[in-house]
Formats: C-alpha cells, sequence, structure tokens
C-alpha cells in the first residue's frame, strides 16, 4: 500500500537571483529528490514537482495536489529566500499532510570559497525560518525536520513522517463493518460515527450477522482445504478437533468476502450476536489481522479502525501490531507487569515463536468450542494507543511499554498473551492511563512509535495525550484540564 503513495517535493525560492541561480537550484532538488529515493530510507517515493517563485505557483501546486489520490503528503523546503507572503494563499487551501524540511545542499561552509555568490544561492538557513514563520503564523499542522538531507538518520525521520501521512489517507478512506452492536452496557466503546467520519473519514456501519451466515454456508470444502493446507504450513496443530479449526476457516474466508465486496479494511463483533453461527470467529480473526484488516472485540469499532491504521502506517516492518486488551497484574513489588491477551483475537505478528493453533472451551457466547491461535508475544519496547470519544471531541491516549517474555508459563491459559511493564512504571501509568479515560482495549505496537501517533492526530485535528517515562501525574492533570479548556473552545 506504502508504494501507492507519493510525496511531493516543492522547493521554494524567487526571482529575485536571476535564472542562473534558479537553474542551480532547480538541479540541486531533483538530484536531492533522486538520491532520498535511491537510499532506501523512504517507504514512499519523493517526487520533485518544482522551484516556486510566485504565489500563483504555490498555489497551483497544492490544488493540484489537494486533488491527486496518489500525493498523500507535501514536503517544502526553502534553498533560498522565499518570501512567506507568497505562500499564504496555497497555505491556506493545503488538504494534505505537510512537512517542512529544514536543510541545505551542502553539508559544510566552503571555508577557502565562500563568497557572496555562494551566501545568496545557499540561504536555507535564512529561507526556512522565513518559511518557518508564516506555518506558525498560520496555525497549520505541520511536521518540522532539521537535518542534512543525505544522513540516514534524517532520512528515516522523514520516512516515519511519510508513514504518518499514508496512515491520514488511509483513514480518510476507511470502511468498517460492524457485524451487531457493541457489548451491552458498555461505555468506553460507544461513540460518535459522525463526529469520527467529519474528522477522521471513517465509514461505520453495520452489516447483519445473517448475512454473514449465508456467506459461512457458500463456502465450499475445496476452498477449506486450500485454507487448512496454509495453516498446517504456517502453524502448529495442537488438536485433534480439525473440524472446529475447518469452520474458523470457513468464517476466514466469509468474512474476507463480505469485507472486499464492501471496500472495508476493519470489522468488529460481539460474542452477544452470534446468531446462527456455530463459533465466535477466534483464528478467523486473528488471521485477518495478520492480512491487515482491523479488528475489534466486543463491537469496539474504534479500535478495529486504530489497529487497521497503525497497520497501514508500519507495512513492511517486522515488529507486530495488535488489537490488545488489559486482563490482569502482576503486582510482585518492585516487580509488576500487566498481562494482555484478550478471549481469542490477538494477531499472530506479534508471536515470539511459531503459533500453536488449539481448541478449547470458550465459556462466553454460548457457541461450541473456537480454534484459535496460541502464543507468547515477543520481548521489545512498544507502545499502547486508546482511541476515546470525550463527548464533542475525540482524545487518542498513547502509552510507551516494555514487553518482556511472559514471567509465568500459564500452562492453562489458552490464548494469546503479552506481558509488559508500563511506563513511568505499572501502577503510575496506570493511575495516568485511568485519569486520561483510557479503554481496555488498545492498539499495541512494536512498530509504530508514539512520535508518529502524535504526528498523525495532529494532522487529524485531535487531542493527543503521550504516557512516557518521564511524564509526570501534576503535569498530565494540568495539561488534560488545560485541554478540556481549548477543545472546548474549538469545538
Amino acid at each position: 500500500m506504502l508504494k501507492n503513495y507519493e510525496f511531493w517535493f516543492v522547493v521554494g525560492s524567487q526571482f529575485l537571483y536571476g535564472p542562473e541561480v534558479l537553474e542551480t537550484v532547480d538541479k540541486r532538488a531533483a538530484e536531492m529528490a533522486a538520491k532520498m529515493n535511491a537510499s532506501g530510507n523512504l517507504p514512499c517515493k519523493m517526487v520533485y514537482k518544482l522551484t516556486a517563485k510566485t504565489p500563483e505557483e504555490i498555489s497551483q501546486v497544492v490544488k493540484e495536489a489537494n486533488y491527486d489520490d496518489k500525493c498523500a503528503g507535501i514536503i517544502t523546503w526553502c534553498h533560498t529566500f522565499s518570501p512567506s507572503k507568497m505562500w499564504i494563499d496555497g497555505l491556506k487551501n493545503l488538504q494534505k499532510p505537510y512537512c517542512h524540511f529544514a536543510t541545505q545542499y551542502n553539508r559544510e561552509i566552503p571555508n577557502d570559497t565562500i563568497d557572496m555568490d555562494f551566501m545568496n544561492l545557499n540561504q536555507a538557513a535564512h529561507g526556512d525560518r522565513e518559511h518557518g514563520f508564516i506555518g506558525a503564523r498560520l496555525r497549520m499542522a505541520r511536521k518540522v525536520i532539521a537535518g542534512y538531507w543525505m544522513d540516514a538518520d534524517v532520512q528515516q525521520k522523514l520516512g516515519s513522517w511519510m508513514r504518518v501521512a499514508v496512515g491520514a489517507a488511509f483513514s480518510r478512506q476507511l470502511k468498517v463493518m460492524r457485524f451487531g452492536d457493541n457489548m451491552r452496557n458498555v461505555a468506553v466503546t460507544e461513540g460518535d460515527k459522525v463526529e469520527v467520519q467529519t474528522k477522521l473519514g471513517w465509514q461505520v456501519n453495520t452489516w447483519p450477522v445473517g448475512t454473514l451466515v449465508e456467506y459461512i454456508a457458500a463456502v465450499t470444502e475445496a476452498e477449506v482445504d486450500a485454507l487448512m493446507a496454509e495453516y498446517k504450513q504456517k502453524y502448529e496443530f495442537n488438536t485433534d478437533n480439525l473440524a472446529a479449526v475447518r469452520y474458523q476457516a470457513k468464517e476466514e474466508i466469509a468474512i474476507q468476502r463480505m469485507l472486499d465486496k464492501e471496500g472495508c479494511k476493519a470489522f468488529s463483533n460481539t460474542f452477544e450476536d452470534l446468531y446462527g453461527m456455530e463459533q465466535l470467529p477466534g483464528l478467523a480473526s486473528q488471521r485477518l489481522m495478520e492480512k491487515g484488516y482491523g479488528y475489534g472485540g466486543e463491537g469496539d469499532w474504534k479500535v478495529s479502525a486504530m489497529t487497521a491504521i497503525m497497520k497501514a502506517m508500519s507495512e513492511g516492518q517486522t515488529g507486530g501490531t495488535a488489537f490488545m486488551e488489559d486482563y490482569t497484574y502482576d503486582l510482585t513489588k518492585g516487580n509488576e507487569y500487566s498481562l494482555g491477551a484478550h478471549m481469542l483475537e490477538v494477531c499472530p505478528s506479534v508471536a515470539a515463536a511459531k503459533p500453536k493453533i488449539e481448541v478449547h472451551p470458550l465459556g462466553i457466547g454460548g457457541k461450541a468450542d473456537p480454534a484459535r491461535l496460541v502464543f507468547e508475544g515477543h520481548a521489545g519496547k512498544a507502545i499502547v494507543v486508546s482511541l476515546i470519544d470525550m463527548g464533542g471531541r475525540l482524545r487518542l491516549i498513547c502509552q510507551d511499554i516494555e514487553c518482556v517474555k511472559p514471567i509465568y508459563e500459564m500452562p492453562k491459559l489458552p490464548v494469546a498473551r503479552v506481558m509488559w511493564r508500563a511506563m513511568p512504571d505499572l501502577l503510575t501509568g496506570a493511575e495516568m492511563w485511568i485519569t486520561a479515560g483510557g479503554a481496555h482495549h488498545t492498539v499495541l505496537s512494536y512498530d509504530v512509535t508514539a512520535e508518529q501517533m502524535r504526528d498523525w492526530a495532529e494532522i487529524m485535528d485531535i487531542e493527543f495525550v503521550h504516557i512516557g517515562k518521564e511524564t509526570d501525574m501534576n503535569t498530565l492533570k494540568q495539561q488534560l484540564l488545560l485541554s478540556d479548556l481549548v477543545w472546548k473552545l474549538r469545538v
């Protein structure tokens, strides 16, 4: 999906310096884009569009970007001094994510040859400050990245932001399929679907469970045989109940057909509405997440959509991103951990080893014993993310965590599980999460970073709360209070 998008590189200058300078700027900008594309550090192509010298040129390229579905954002840089009043109309009308790349063509100051001609040509330090002012003056959501364009770490920052911008484009086209409502009497999984479509672009609608049952019945045995062969190649079988596994294969095929027919990239279901189904989809939901679809249990369509978006942002990375739920704590003094799991549905992209297919009673939902993938999550730094509806606005909460190999074997717990230490520590982190209103359902990702989620929230114009190693409770409470005041005024 990332390869379907490109980013337009627009360089600022003016006619003051004469045609030779503008020709040099043009050649250098094309060279920079080509070399950064060849570096392997950018997940999407950077396309050099033009050196903009007039308000009309800037407005025109913005209009083209707004209506080009392939363009996921604009990257600007001022090689020379580009008077910022030229950019006002264009930037005011920009509807795509915007990155201000503060760099310069040369790495070092050429001590022996520097003269006024060099100074007139190489005014990025001058031009980028003028350009930065107008972004601040217009109060634009923008990403500012400073550094030498040939350095790998700088290119990686740019690539990281590209993933965020693609996540924004993906969000604005996202359709979510709901099978049933959210779990009865649960508050945090509720939400304003009109608000999320207005702000985030999501189209969230319901399809009958009965229709899904018809799709399941239409799956052929030959199709199930082919999928079972794939299961045997990818996973270990730790069950003799192949009939239960085959039924999950039917559910996987049926759900994916419905999703693809309607253009949906995420879905939710609930164990309270399984009319006509033999099993709650477990293995089926895990497999669909592994393919990149978003999922939310108990009808939680918000976490379903966020799972899909974060999977899109992390495409090609190998740490894994999964629907997750906080289940229980180990409160051993000084060695506290959270155990995350779900009844059945945790994505195997986060598995530390080859998952096992097992069949066990569920004890909820009143259906047959469902097949599921059982595994431990791998160790590593990660984040958990929760999107909540605060009434009139959306709040995205992100917490840094450190995943560990589970400290217990838990032989009687037949579910996928991940164990982690929340930042700044489990108890303080839990207090902060609860104070901010974070849900029990989250998206856990080893690939997406807190900085990327902050950038995504800024692009989407929603509130962002970050809980990390250095977060202080008093500061967090003050932030939440001020945010309430600011966002109420904005609404």
